[in-house]
């Protein structure tokens, strides 16, 4: 926590001063880090099409020049035809060579569309892979009711109609365990082409996804250096501008890119709009007290004071996703 005099909380706390400067540190570390920490000679990034790969791979650009940088694009089977076409887009725009690795054939390997599929036929049975679609997210009022959040799982039946239904536990955990095989089937590419160049691998998780577990361990949270991970999602975007990255991505809605049926991160996890979320999280991570926090904010303090406890909530829960292994047992 910081022990540093505090300003006034207001929306504009968490804006950068200076851009440029901190561009700059960014830049200077992250070559220090790959160069001379882990004595690589570039970097190797997976590029969605979204802000934050798309900042990550600008910020390298300056870092390293795009001689040095790998992109590559991983899609599957449930992936948006627009991720690949906007991540085109960025690695054009700052001249970095990109491939495609296409990883539905691995996860057919692994079965992972067979065994969610499985999981949502437990608890919609008419659900016909084949020609519907489908997601799990947290309703969003949940979180001002200061409650657990809840998946539940909504398919989109061909002819446009829509059923949800709460996910039981065992079902909510087979789902995601079988997601979370794409992420780690994208990091095991990223780590291939990576050790094939010599090159580290850099993540790109923002500070959200980093604090919050918005990750899946040894999937997207498995990298060698994460340049954004100490930023805002606001932050994220003031670079994203002054950095020249395409407006259609900048415009373009967060989503998981995970399920077959379109999702927004808000709907999935984070339960508000990522403004709200930078400013609430600088004052409880900062220390402002929700009377200080709630008239800025334009809510009641026991609004904030429900927020406040939701993200310790998640801290706690997910804990276990940014722990290392753990190795120190006696010998």
């Amino acid at each position: 926590m910081s022990t540093t005099k505090k300003e006034v909380f207001s929306r504009d706390i968490i804006k950068l001063k200076d851009i440029d400067a901190t561009i700059d540190k960014i830049c200077k570390k992250l070559k220090a880090d790959v160069n001379q920490v882990l004595r690589r000679q570039g970097g190797v990034i997976g590029v969605s099409g979204g802000i934050d790969s798309a900042v990550t791979l600008a910020i390298a650009t300056k870092a390293f020049g795009p001689e040095k940088l790998f992109a590559v694009m991983l899609p599957e089977k449930d992936s948006s035809p627009d991720s690949k076409e906007f991540a085109q887009k960025i690695c054009k725009k700052f001249g970095v060579k990109v491939i495609e690795e296409n990883i539905s054939g691995a996860l057919d390997g692994f079965q992972c569309y067979q065994r969610r599929d499985e999981a949502v036929k437990n608890v919609i049975p008419e659900f016909n892979p084949a020609t519907d679609k489908m997601k799990i997210g947290i309703p969003t009022e949940l979180i001002k009711k200061n409650l657990p959040a809840v998946f539940y799982v909504t398919v989109i039946f061909a002819d446009g109609t829509e059923k949800s239904a709460r996910l039981p536990m065992a079902e909510y955990l087979q789902i995601v365990a079988a997601s979370n095989f794409k992420q780690r089937c994208r990091m095991s590419m990223l780590y291939y082409h990576a050790e094939a160049l010599h090159y580290a691998v850099l993540g790109t998780p923002n500070k959200h996804e980093v604090q919050q577990g918005f990750f899946v361990k040894y999937g997207d949270g498995g990298a060698d250096v994460m340049p954004i991970g100490n930023l805002y999602k606001t932050q994220v975007y003031e670079i994203a501008r002054h950095l020249g990255v395409p407006d259609e991505i900048i415009n373009r809605t967060p989503t998981t890119d995970t399920y077959s049926a379109e999702q927004t991160q808000e709907e999935f996890f984070y339960q508000m709009p990522f403004e709200d979320m930078d400013l609430l999280w600088y004052g409880w991570e900062n220390e402002y007290t929700p009377e200080e926090v709630a008239p800025a904010m334009g809510l009641s303090v026991e609004e904030v004071i429900k927020v406040f406890r939701n993200f310790e909530r998640k801290m706690k829960t997910t804990d276990y996703l940014r722990r290392a292994p753990i190795h120190d047992y006696p010998c």
